[in-house]
C-alpha cells in the first residue's frame, strides 16, 4: 500500500506503523518509503518530508524529482492520503489550505491529492483554537476539494463520510469522551453507527 502523509499531524503516522505492514509512505518532494522520526543524533538536515521536517529512511526508500512524485499521485497510484484540515463539512467538502485574511498555509499537494482517486483521511483538532466547529454542514473557507473526504480522526472522535449519501456517520468515540460531548463540539449534523465503539490506539515504532 502507497501513502501519502501531508503536512503537520499526519506526519506523526510514520511513528505508529504496525511491523510487518507492507506500507510505503510518500511525500510529494519525492521521496517514497519513509520510516519513523529520526532520534536527534541521526537527523540528517539533508532528509525531510513535505513539511521541511527530517526524516529517517528505510532499505526500500527512493529518491526522485518532483514531477516523478506528481506523476505517482496524478496516475492514481496512492491507495491513501492523509491530510490535515481546517475544516470538513457532512458531504465530504474539504478546506484545508487558508484562512482568508489571516493564514495562507498553501495548496501544495492537497489538491492534487484529494482528486487522485485515493482513499482521503482527514487528522486534525475537532474544534478551532477560538472554540468554533470545523466539522460543519457546510465549509466556510475557500475548498480544496469538494466531497472528497471518506474519513475524519480527531482527538475526540471518528467519522466516515458517505459520498453517495452525502452524509456523516460517528463510528467512534476517544476513551472517555460520551457522544453528548462529541455533539456538543460538532456544527454538522451525523448519524450514530449502531456499532459504534471506543477508538483502539497502536503503539509507537
Amino acid at each position: 500500500m502507497y501513502v501519502n502523509l501531508g503536512i503537520g499531524m499526519p506526519t506523526m503516522a510514520s511513528n505508529y506503523l504496525p511491523k510487518g505492514w507492507d506500507i510505503e509512505l510518500q511525500s510529494e518532494n519525492g521521496l517514497l518509503g519513509m520510516g519513523p522520526y529520526p532520534l536527534e543524533e541521526e537527523a540528517d538536515a539533508d532528509l525531510i518530508n513535505a513539511g521541511k521536517e527530517t526524516v529517517s529512511y528505510l532499505p526500500s526508500s527512493a529518491i526522485f524529482g518532483s514531477d516523478q512524485s506528481f506523476a505517482m499521485i496524478r496516475g492514481g497510484h496512492m491507495h491513501l492520503t492523509i491530510l490535515g484540515g481546517l475544516q470538513v463539512a457532512s458531504n465530504g467538502d474539504l478546506a484545508n489550505w487558508i484562512i482568508p485574511k489571516k493564514m495562507v498555509k498553501g495548496m501544495g499537494g492537497a489538491m492534487d491529492l484529494v482528486s487522485s482517486g485515493s482513499r482521503v483521511v482527514v487528522t486534525m483538532e475537532h474544534s478551532a483554537k477560538n472554540g468554533g466547529h470545523k466539522i460543519l454542514d457546510s465549509c466556510t473557507l475557500p475548498l480544496t476539494g469538494k466531497g472528497v473526504v471518506d474519513r475524519v480522526i480527531t482527538e475526540l472522535a471518528v467519522f466516515d463520510c458517505n459520498k453517495e449519501t452525502n452524509t456523516m456517520t460517528l463510528v467512534e468515540l476517544a476513551p472517555g469522551v460520551t457522544e453528548e460531548q462529541v455533539k456538543e463540539a460538532t456544527g454538522a449534523t451525523y448519524s450514530v453507527s449502531p456499532d459504534l465503539k471506543t477508538m483502539s490506539f497502536a503503539g509507537c515504532f
